[in-house]
């Protein structure tokens, strides 16, 4: 079972034990960041330094001309990531023997919002959520599939991995994040994440739907979550909520958007790729879900990309409606955080990826490399070794 880990260029760069390091704990490959959002990262064996901040979302190599001349354009790493610093990083991990796929963030990016606060996502309130680019915006979306080109398809790289492909909400993990006074559950959390930019209400307007109406209505249905009554889990709390033909309407809109954009910025990258490069979108398989791995109808995007890498940090049973397209060659790869003190089970992984492997996958991806520590990574080895 071909298993890989998640890896920051800093984790390697300048640390020549870093590659060797990786390789012993027995993967096969590593997905390496090239274009990643803001963080700060603990690198606890770096000869360096002990935390790396990257202050905002950049690309972690010299972007090219592609971007002259134009608004919108990805964001050059600061100190934190200079030069090109996948590509150092890259070469250092292939040179032990590792296959290297890029590890792209997309529609997640701070300073973007920060510094053109109209391609942001516009709540039923009026509130900008600067960290969640509006996908349904034409420059957004351009922006995003010619990104996903470049970032992609980096030289040494023989797949790629796109993180956060499709909507984006309230639930970011701001900085000093202070959003979880109220419960909003999973109904609360799709209303809160509807956007209302003038794409969006155009976009609902083509759909049957008076944006002024449906704001109203998202405001009426939130009052009762914002005094505290729980609210009902799954679509069918949205459809509660909100009303089945509003709740309705603004999925099909939704899922039409990003279907659109997951097709676009897969063809772009193929087209800018080498024969057999591997396209593989982070997602989640229930489609109104938002974030980082955002929802997917699991038959179509397995008929867009080569595969998907799937969160199982709450349970493996996300694999089961990817495995059960029985799509021949696709990947599902059940990716499992391996960082204890982040909530991570190195202890269980050898048990967990059993059934993993029992409910479909055919992969794994371990998060994360640089961030373990020693403790997790011997558990990482050992688990490996005996799959």
């Amino acid at each position: 079972m071909k298993a890989s880990t998640f890896v920051y260029p800093w984790d390697v760069n300048g640390d020549p034990e870093a590659p060797a390091r990786i390789a012993a704990l027995g993967v096969e490959q590593v997905t390496l960041a090239a274009a990643y959002h803001s963080t700060r990262a603990l690198t606890p064996r770096h000869p360096r330094h002990r935390i790396v901040t990257a202050e905002h979302a950049a690309v972690l190599y010299p972007a090219d001309d592609r971007w002259a001349g134009r608004e919108l354009r990805p964001y050059a790493a600061g100190a934190w990531a200079p030069g090109d610093a996948f590509g150092e990083a890259a070469t250092a991990l292939a040179g032990v023997g590792l296959e290297v796929h890029t590890w792209v963030v997309l529609a997640h990016n701070s300073r973007l919002g920060a510094e053109h606060p109209g391609t942001s996502v516009v709540n039923a309130y009026g509130d900008r959520y600067p960290w969640a680019p509006c996908i349904a915006q034409p420059a957004t979306r351009a922006y995003l599939i010619d990104l996903a080109a470049e970032a992609a398809v980096r030289p040494g790289a023989s797949g790629t991995e796109l993180e956060s492909l499709g909507w984006y909400g309230l639930e970011h993990l701001h900085a000093h994040d202070k959003t979880g006074g109220v419960g909003l559950g999973e109904a609360g959390q799709y209303l809160m994440a509807l956007c209302f930019c003038p794409s969006c209400r155009e976009g609902y307007g083509r759909h049957g739907l008076d944006a002024d109406e449906l704001a109203a209505a998202v405001r009426t249905a939130l009052e009762p979550v914002w005094q505290g009554a729980p609210s009902d889990g799954g679509w069918a709390g949205i459809e509660k909520l909100l009303g089945e033909t509003l709740a309705n309407t603004t999925r099909a809109y939704r899922d039409e958007t990003a279907r659109s954009l997951q097709e676009q910025a897969v063809a772009a990258v193929r087209a800018a790729a080498h024969d057999g490069f591997q396209v593989l979108l982070h997602a989640d398989p229930v489609s109104y879900h938002v974030g980082a791995n955002p929802g997917v109808d699991p038959a179509h995007i397995l008929s867009v990309a080569d595969g998907v890498v799937v969160p199982c940090a709450g349970g493996t049973g996300t694999l089961t409606p990817f495995a059960r397209q029985d799509r021949e060659g696709a990947v599902v790869a059940a990716n499992f955080p391996v960082v204890s003190g982040m909530g991570g089970s190195p202890a269980s992984l050898a048990a967990d990826a059993a059934e993993a492997r029992r409910l479909g996958a055919t992969e794994l991806r371990l998060y994360h490399a640089g961030l373990a520590s020693d403790d997790d990574l011997e558990r990482v080895r050992s688990a490996l070794a005996g799959l």
